[in-house]
């Protein structure tokens, strides 16, 4: 399937998301709000799937909501956001469903939603001339895109509404002293790295990261008695599969494990 807003590209397990409005900044527009999820879906599809590398073209990583297409809607936006956010809300909690790990790599400035969906990825690698705005508040609004969950699982509930309190830009080092980046690389190796990264993860135990996934996801939200139980039944469950028996015969033969996502 082919996108007006987003490259797709899938080969060997590993799908490259780039996101291809460069000429307007990669903006959370209209139809990049319903492609997000549209691109959601279709991974979400994929038996084949075991990572994702998400990028973006131009001279912005995105630079957030569409403010020109919030003015020309003005009279109408109340309406006009519950309809673009449906989109982008849903292709956000499906890519949050993914089984597999999903990386990032951030080469310049990302604002707003941009940042949230950055948070919300597992890996995050930054260009060290990157930065990352929370300029809600600047406009009067409050966040979107997941920003209240991932940037605080990220950076600590307080940090996390210091930053979109006081409408903060950090740059590509501050991000990582917040946690809200992994990795600062030179500008010239971080899709490179970011791939790199990707590529081992897509030849690891594809169904042990999809559980490890969702055992972080709902960690601080129950109760630990029930976290606990979690962690075993999905331990248990790993028991089963084909790369937790690789990854025992091949500890046992002192060899490199092949794993093949089953």
């Amino acid at each position: 399937m082919s996108y007006e807003s987003i490259q797709l590209q899938i080969q060997d397990g590993l799908a490259r998301i780039v996101l291809n409005q460069p000429e307007i900044g990669n903006p959370f527009n209209e139809v990049f709000c319903r492609e997000w999820a549209e691109v959601a879906n279709e991974l979400s599809d994929r038996a084949d799937l075991r990572a994702v590398l998400i990028s973006a073209n131009g001279k912005f990583f995105s630079v957030g909501g569409d403010i020109a297409m919030f003015a020309q809607n003005l009279d109408a936006l109340p309406a006009k956001i519950k309809q673009w956010t449906v989109g982008l809300h849903m292709g956000m909690a499906r890519f949050a469903r993914l089984d597999v790990p999903v990386v990032i790599a951030v080469h310049a400035t990302a604002m707003g939603g941009a940042v949230a969906l950055a948070a919300g990825c597992d890996l995050v690698y930054a260009a060290r001339s990157a930065s990352f705005g929370a300029a809600y508040s600047s406009i009067g609004y409050s966040v979107d895109a997941g920003a209240s969950f991932s940037l605080a699982s990220r950076m600590g509930l307080a940090r996390a509404r210091r930053y979109v309190l006081c409408a903060e830009m950090l740059k590509a080092e501050e991000a990582a002293a917040t946690g809200l980046v992994d990795f600062v690389v030179d500008d010239a190796d971080v899709l490179a790295e970011a791939e790199k990264a990707a590529l081992r993860l897509a030849s690891g135990p594809t169904r042990a990261y999809g559980d490890i996934r969702r055992l972080f996801r709902t960690s601080l939200g129950r109760p630990f008695e029930a976290q606990l139980e979690d962690e075993a039944q999905s331990l248990a469950r790993m028991g089963g599969t084909a790369d937790a028996r690789e990854g025992i015969l091949s500890f046992v033969e002192k060899r490199k494990p092949k794993f093949v996502g089953k």
